[in-house]
């Protein structure tokens, strides 16, 4: 590692298993903590994305506006996170959920928290919460974007996007749009209890799905919809798995549904 490199790393707050975990706070507009308390949504980007790309930021920014507050982090393995590729797994990606959670509700100024998940984030979102249902720390709101737990069935079937594997025996590891996917991720998902674990939690659930998503079909927000006690579901006839058409109407039907659940 360069020095310029060393230097330029982020002072981490945060921990997962595989390292330090980069985060945003977003603070509402004129929030004072030291006389203020506000809710926190922890906002969860997709795989190979990062905090910092659509529409993670967006949400973030609209949230501040309606007086709520946001923390955006990177996976291990993504972005300015620590951590390689080839190591992720959904696990190590609820555990850094958890330690981001964790940190969200020892802010002395923040009363309730929820959870929000793109794609793969959205199954981490989803999972998390079913694992917290019966604790202190469970979030008071869920929130999934398009959430990508076709990643189970690809991983039966031995496929990731464009690359193909023997699920069989996967190989040490596959390599996806220059990145490394590991045995063990692949292993993990094959088993991974995506709709049972998220099935236990009882609070309410807004899922958004395109109608054109290529990438996750539709059919998995449905599921999602038929295991919750208490969900909506809305499908977006023009949108794909970005959500990225009409961007201002996803993010105002995001806020509602946040802000009607949180403050």
């Amino acid at each position: 590692m360069s020095l310029l490199s060393f230097l330029s790393r982020p002072e981490y707050e945060v921990f997962g298993p595989h390292g330090g975990i980069a985060m945003n706070l977003t603070l509402p507009r004129a929030f004072d903590p030291a006389k203020s308390k506000c809710p926190i949504v922890i906002l969860m980007h997709g795989f190979m994305s990062r905090k910092d790309a659509y529409p993670i930021p967006a949400i973030a920014e609209a949230l501040a506006r309606e007086g709520i507050a946001s923390i955006r982090f990177d996976f291990d393995a993504h972005g300015r996170s620590e951590g390689r590729f080839i190591d992720m797994t959904i696990s190590s990606e609820i555990a850094d959920a958890k330690a981001v959670l964790d940190y969200a509700r020892s802010l002395p100024y923040v009363t309730k928290v929820a959870l929000l998940g793109h794609s793969q984030g959205g199954v981490v979102a989803g999972m998390l919460a079913g694992q917290l249902e019966d604790t202190p720390d469970r979030p008071e709101c869920l929130v999934q974007l398009a959430p990508a737990a076709v990643l189970k069935d690809d991983a039966i079937a031995g496929q990731c996007m464009f690359s193909k594997y023997d699920a069989a025996n996967p190989p040490e590891y596959v390599n996806v749009m220059f990145h490394k996917l590991g045995r063990k991720f692949i292993l993990e998902a094959q088993k991974l209890p995506i709709f049972e674990t998220s099935a236990k939690y009882g609070g309410k659930v807004l899922l958004i799905h395109g109608e054109k998503d290529k990438i996750v079909p539709v059919s998995y927000s449905r599921r999602y919809h038929e295991v919750y006690p208490s969900s909506e579901l809305r499908l977006l006839k023009e949108e794909g798995h970005m959500l990225s058409g009409d961007k201002q109407a996803l993010i105002q039907m995001v806020v509602l549904f946040l802000k009607g659940n949180l403050k």
